[in-house]
């Protein structure tokens, strides 16, 4: 054994709470809906059960940002992973994962709403109010890689009525759904992006808070997000996995009651049925509405260098539309 190799085999030993356990455990990535601390002790009872169910530890890395958990799928440093629509399909096309279960809530919709949310007693009352009078209203607002806090709103909201966020808000604030559903709260921003089911979750954590918000827009149905998993791993795991979610929560007696309450704790889910790929179609569609959208609403140095853009644009849609319909092997 080289020097170094020595080194690390000795820092590895004395790390606290690091065991050969640790080590084979299977990293599960989520995005922390308080802090980081409790997002992995909500998780913490599906994932020892997933754990006993495959045969392998499954350890929570809780992730302060979409960005933090789309580098982490990136280079591989999760195995699998809770992500929204189109973190799954970034993770897919380009990470080397595959869907292995999509994401259902009680009310039984196949999906959530983007929102744009304000005071109830401040300055905005109407959606009008926030359309019609650029430079004047501070935004908060989710992160590019989500689908209700950026996606959803530049598609159906802002991109169709010709506004870019930039010149139109003087300032904007990036956070999660429950930052920007606080700073508007607070005062702190004037209006700010959402989501239903993540509103649901802040009214029972911050219900004075809550009270002094309404929603001024809503968009259409959102797909729900999905569970992801490294290609790289053996069938038979992915598929133990797989039907582990599929099951959790079903049933009756006192341990599916326990699962179901352990559900009600993770963004108010009703359970995880089996899915592939191609529930990632819509999404896809979404992401290309709006590229386009945006291709032909920017300034270009000629018509012909518009089209260009557009004809690729058309080219890797189709080329990822395919990639993403072809069925699963049985």
């Amino acid at each position: 054994m080289s020097f170094a190799l020595l080194l690390a085999s000795a820092a590895l030993a004395v790390l606290p709470g690091v065991s050969r356990a640790q080590e084979a455990a299977l990293r599960f990535g989520v995005l922390p809906l308080g802090g980081a601390l409790e997002s992995r002790q909500d998780w913490k009872p599906l994932l020892d059960d997933m754990g006993t169910s495959v045969g392998r530890p499954v350890v929570a890395l809780s992730f302060t940002s979409y960005e933090g958990l789309r580098l982490a799928m990136q280079e591989n440093r999760v195995d699998l992973a809770f992500v929204s629509g189109k973190l799954a399909l970034e993770a897919v096309l380009q990470y080397g994962m595959v869907v292995l279960n999509q994401v259902v809530r009680p009310d039984g919709l196949p999906g959530y709403r983007s929102v744009l949310i304000v005071r109830r007693d401040g300055p905005i009352q109407a959606l009008d109010d926030v359309l019609n009078q650029p430079g004047k209203w501070r935004l908060g607002m989710g992160e590019t890689q989500s689908m209700s806090g950026y996606v959803i709103p530049q598609l159906q909201l802002f991109a169709p009525r010709g506004i870019a966020i930039e010149r139109h808000f003087p300032s904007e604030l990036v956070d999660g759904h429950q930052g920007t559903a606080l700073a508007v709260a607070n005062g702190d921003v004037d209006v700010a992006t959402n989501n239903t089911a993540d509103l649901d979750r802040f009214r029972t954590h911050f219900p004075q808070e809550a009270a002094r918000l309404k929603i001024i827009w809503e968009s259409d149905l959102i797909p729900h997000g999905a569970i992801v998993m490294q290609r790289g791993f053996p069938d038979a795991m992915r598929d133990r996995v797989r039907t582990f979610l599929s099951g959790y929560g079903h049933g009756t007696g006192a341990r599916a009651d326990a699962e179901r309450v352990v559900l009600s704790r993770l963004h108010g889910l009703a359970g995880f049925p089996t899915a592939d790929n191609r529930m990632l179609l819509q999404v896809l569609r979404l992401e290309y509405q709006l590229s386009q959208r945006q291709a032909l609403q920017g300034q270009w140095v000629s018509e012909q260098a518009r089209q260009a853009r557009l004809a690729r644009l058309a080219a890797e849609y189709e080329d990822q539309r395919q990639r993403l319909a072809v069925a699963p092997a049985p």
